[in-house]
C-alpha cells in the first residue's frame, strides 16, 4: 500500500462517503475511487461496503486500522515539514525583557511590530539581566531590554528613553500640590524592598543608607510589579523605575519624582556587531516611540 492509499482510507472512514472524503482531501472524487479500487485489489479484501447509501469499514478494515493508523501518524511530522519548506518564513526574532518592562511596554510593542511584520516569527521572554547577557552571547536572543546597561564586551548598548525615579506613596500620603520629594523627606519611613536587588535598587539602597534616620525595610518582594502591589495595600513606600509607576496615579496612588532626579534609561541591548534586520529595527523604533510616549503622557520624563 502507498500513502495515498492510506490517506483514502482514513477519509472515508471519517466521512462515511466517496464525495466528501474527496472534499476532505482536496481530490476529485474520481481519484478517491480510484485510489480505493487500487487499495482493495492491491489487498485482495473489499475495504467498504455500502450500507443505506454510507460507506461502512468492512471487518477486515477495522483490523487494518491501527496500522494505517500508525503509518499515518509517522507521516505527518514529514508532511510538515515538507509544507514549510516549501513556504519558507521569515527568520525568527527572539526577545527577551527585563520583568519590570514584561507588562507595560513590550508585549503591545511586540503586537504593533506584528501587523508590520505579521510573517516574522516572534518570541518574548522575561528573564534577570544576567540571563539575557548570557542568551545574548550563545545567540540564544537576538535582542534584550533592560533598565541597565551591560558591562560586557559582546554586547553593544542603545539607549532608546530615559525617565526617572519615582515616589510611590499610598493616596494622600503627598501634599495635593507636592512636585517632588527630597531623599531626606523618607528619612525613618516605612519602604518596600526588593529580594534581590538590581542596579538600580543598589544604588538607591546606598542613597537612603545617608539619611538619618535610616528608611526601615519591613517587607521584601520578588519584583518592581509586587513593589507597586504592596504601596497600594497600604504596606509603605517605594522608589522604583519609571515604567513600574506608570498608571499608579490611575490606581489611587501617590506620585512624584525624587529630586534632584535620578535618571533610568531604557536600553536595548544586541550582541557585538549584530547586524540589524528590518524586523530588529523596526521594534527599536516602536519601542523607543511607545517609551517616550508612555512616559510623556505620565509626566515622567527627566527633568
Amino acid at each position: 500500500m502507498r500513502l495515498r492509499h492510506i490517506e483514502v482510507i482514513q477519509a472515508i472512514l471519517q466521512t462515511g462517503s466517496l464525495a466528501h472524503a474527496g472534499e476532505l482531501l482536496q481530490l476529485p472524487i474520481a481519484t478517491v475511487s480510484a485510489t480505493l479500487h487500487e487499495a482493495e485489489q492491491q489487498l485482495g479484501l473489499m475495504l467498504f461496503a455500502n450500507v443505506r447509501g454510507r460507506l461502512q469499514a468492512t471487518r477486515e478494515t477495522l483490523q487494518l486500522q491501527p496500522l494505517a493508523n500508525q503509518l499515518y501518524l509517522d507521516f505527518e511530522p514529514l508532511r510538515r515539514l515538507g509544507d514549510a519548506l516549501r513556504q519558507p518564513m521569515a527568520a525568527p526574532l527572539r526577545v527577551a525583557c527585563s520583568e519590570t518592562l514584561a507588562q507595560p511596554l513590550l508585549p503591545q510593542n511586540i503586537a504593533a511590530l506584528r501587523r508590520r511584520f505579521p510573517d516574522t516569527p516572534t518570541t518574548l521572554s522575561s528573564q534577570p539581566l544576567t540571563e539575557i547577557v548570557r542568551r545574548l552571547l550563545m545567540d540564544e536572543a537576538d535582542v534584550g531590554f533592560s533598565l541597565s546597561p551591560c558591562e560586557h564586551s559582546g554586547v553593544d548598548n542603545h539607549t532608546l528613553a530615559q525617565g526617572k525615579v519615582q515616589l510611590l506613596a499610598p493616596h494622600g500620603w503627598l501634599s495635593p500640590k507636592q512636585k517632588y520629594i527630597a531623599l531626606h523627606d523618607l528619612a525613618g519611613q516605612s519602604m518596600i524592598g526588593l529580594l534581590e536587588p538590581d542596579p538600580l535598587s543598589r544604588l538607591l539602597d546606598s542613597k537612603l543608607q545617608a539619611v538619618h534616620p535610616v528608611p526601615v525595610i519591613n517587607i521584601q518582594v520578588q519584583s518592581y510589579q509586587m513593589v507597586r502591589s504592596m504601596v497600594e495595600a497600604g504596606e509603605g513606600l517605594a522608589l522604583v523605575d519609571p515604567f513600574t509607576a506608570v498608571g499608579a496615579k490611575k490606581s489611587g496612588l501617590d506620585v512624584c519624582p525624587l529630586s534632584p532626579a535620578i535618571a533610568v534609561s531604557l536600553y536595548a541591548l544586541t550582541p557585538k556587531g549584530t547586524v540589524i534586520s528590518p524586523a530588529l529595527s523596526a521594534l527599536l523604533d516602536i519601542t523607543r516611540q511607545k517609551a517616550e510616549s508612555l512616559l510623556a503622557d505620565q509626566g515622567l520624563v527627566t527633568l
